[in-house]
C-alpha cells in the first residue's frame, strides 16, 4: 500500500461527505502529508489548513493552503481556539488529540475520520494496536458531542485493509420554542 499522501487519490470516504461542503468552507487536514485531500478541497474551492510534523511535505502546499508545521504528538495542539466547517483526517491515530480535534469542529461543521482498524496487524501494516480502533472506538469519541451520519468498521478490498471510519456533524442546538403570553 503506498504511503500516506500524495500518489493515493483522494479517499472515497472523504470525497463522499467532503462534497457537502460549499466553495469558501474552512478545512482543517490533520496529519495531511502530501496533502492529497488538501489539494482535493483546494480545487474544491474551499480554504484549507493543512497540519504536518514534515516541513518538506508541506512546502509545495503553501500556494493553496495556510499550512501549519507541528508535530502534533510532542507539541501543543496548533490551532487552539479555530474552528473548522469540516475536520479531516486519515491514516492517522494519536488519541490525545481527539479533545482538540473535536473541539474544531464548527457548529454545523463535519468530522471526517479514517484509519486502519484492528485486524489490520493480520494482513499488514500498521500491526502496533496503539495505531489500531478497536471495534466501535471511532462512536464512542463522538458520543455526546457530534450526531453521526455514518460509520463503517471493517474489512476493504483494494488495497486490501482493515478500516474504521465516521462522518459527524456538530448540530447546532434547537433555539427554544417562543413563548406566547397566555
Amino acid at each position: 500500500m503506498p504511503g500516506h499522501g500524495e500518489s493515493l487519490p483522494p479517499s472515497p470516504w472523504v470525497q463522499r461527505f467532503g462534497s457537502r461542503l460549499a466553495p469558501g468552507s474552512q478545512v482543517l487536514d490533520v496529519a495531511c502529508g502530501a496533502g492529497r485531500h488538501v489539494r482535493w478541497f483546494a480545487q474544491r474551492g474551499c480554504r484549507v489548513t493543512a497540519v504536518d510534523r514534515d516541513a518538506q511535505a508541506l512546502e509545495p502546499l503553501r500556494a493553496i493552503a495556510d499550512v501549519q508545521v507541528a508535530d502534533l504528538e510532542q507539541g501543543a495542539w496548533p490551532l487552539p481556539g479555530c474552528r473548522f466547517d469540516a475536520v479531516v483526517v486519515t491514516h492517522y491515530l494519536w488519541r490525545d488529540l481527539w479533545p482538540a480535534l473535536l473541539a474544531s469542529v464548527a457548529p454545523q461543521g463535519w468530522f471526517i475520520y479514517e484509519t486502519f482498524a484492528v485486524g489490520q496487524e493480520t494482513i499488514g501494516r500498521p500491526s502496533n494496536p496503539d495505531f489500531l480502533l478497536r471495534p466501535g472506538e471511532l462512536l464512542e469519541v463522538v458520543r455526546g458531542t457530534l450526531r453521526v451520519v455514518a460509520y463503517e468498521d471493517g474489512f476493504l478490498p483494494d488495497p486490501d485493509r482493515f478500516m474504521q471510519r465516521i462522518a459527524a456533524v456538530r448540530e447546532q442546538p434547537a433555539e427554544p420554542p417562543a413563548r406566547y403570553p397566555l
